[in-house]
């Protein structure tokens, strides 16, 4: 297995962590100077991606069996495959899956009911309409090459340096309650592992990464603040939240996603809910991670 990022970021770096043993190498991209310095620390080898204007020729693409993205699209489309289409279509003769980090937030709001693979995509917002040409684009790409393509969806992404300890710590947590909103999870760890067991089984179609339990975002809070021994920040009624367009928009899409295709096929998650992710985080001392290249955000 030679294996390349697009991406190597916080959820790709525990992809390749996971990978480790099985791959004879381990290629991967960053725009970030920081970053790039510090990728052999997970084994990957750095390669300068900064987006679609890059000329990308230089690139050790050729022997790479296994491909996977993890950046996002903007209003001009998908950067990787505006710079990277016609190599993948004509000189990538290795090229035996291609694995692609979505979001569920492609399925808009559910009005919190469960939603599953099948589930329309029924985004309204800007970004959820270019997930959603990605994810086509990338599926018709693999139709024309005759590989497997992954779409895995992701929900909201936890782990070391990245939760609500964190936040509580540094004093940016907050505690915003929306009558019967629920938000999706998964921890890094989960991840990684999910994303190993389908790329060996060269897994196609779409799949939701996300654990079992959907829950309300204050109550994570409440459990995180329970650990460290310390009071939860005070609740703050949404409707009169002082929050962003974007934090508020979050907000708009209330579901459950279900992810009974990944076990069904045979996957079983390390963390199930957030609660057996937070116990292990503060009892092994590692919630704060171990200089994270990514600044920590919130788990929703």
């Amino acid at each position: 297995m030679k294996l390349f990022f697009f991406g190597a970021g916080y959820s790709a770096r525990a992809v390749a962590t996971a990978l480790a043993s099985d791959a004879d190498w381990i290629g991967g991209t960053s725009r970030s100077d920081a970053q790039l310095q510090t990728l052999g620390e997970f084994g990957i080898e750095p390669f300068r991606f900064a987006g679609r204007d890059d000329d990308i020729s230089s690139l050790p693409l050729s022997d790479v069996t296994h491909l996977l993205v993890s950046i996002a699209p903007d209003r001009e489309g998908d950067p990787v495959l505006d710079a990277a289409s016609e190599i993948i279509r004509r000189n990538m003769p290795a090229l035996r899956w291609i694995g692609y980090f979505s979001t569920i937030g492609v399925y808009g709001d559910a009005e919190g009911g469960w939603i599953d693979e099948d589930t329309r995509r029924l985004a309204t917002k800007k970004r959820g309409h270019e997930r959603i040409a990605a994810e086509d684009a990338w599926l018709a790409l693999g139709e024309e090459r005759g590989i497997p393509v992954a779409i895995l969806r992701l929900a909201g992404i936890y782990g070391p340096g990245r939760n609500q300890m964190v936040k509580i710590t540094e004093g940016k947590a907050r505690r915003i309650v929306k009558p019967g909103q629920v938000f999706n999870r998964i921890h890094v760890d989960d991840i990684a592992g999910a994303t190993a067991h389908l790329l060996r089984r060269r897994a196609r179609g779409v799949w939701n990464l996300t654990d079992d339990e959907p829950a309300p975002p204050q109550d994570v809070i409440e459990y995180a603040a329970t650990l460290m021994g310390v009071e939860p920040p005070p609740a703050i009624d949404f409707a009169t939240a002082d929050l962003s367009p974007m934090a508020r928009s979050f907000y708009g899409d209330n579901k459950r996603v279900s992810n009974a295709k990944l076990r069904q096929a045979g996957y079983s998650f390390r963390f199930p809910d957030y609660r057996s992710a937070l116990d292990h985080l503060w009892r092994s001392g590692n919630w704060r991670g171990r200089g994270t290249l990514d600044a920590p955000r919130s788990m929703s």
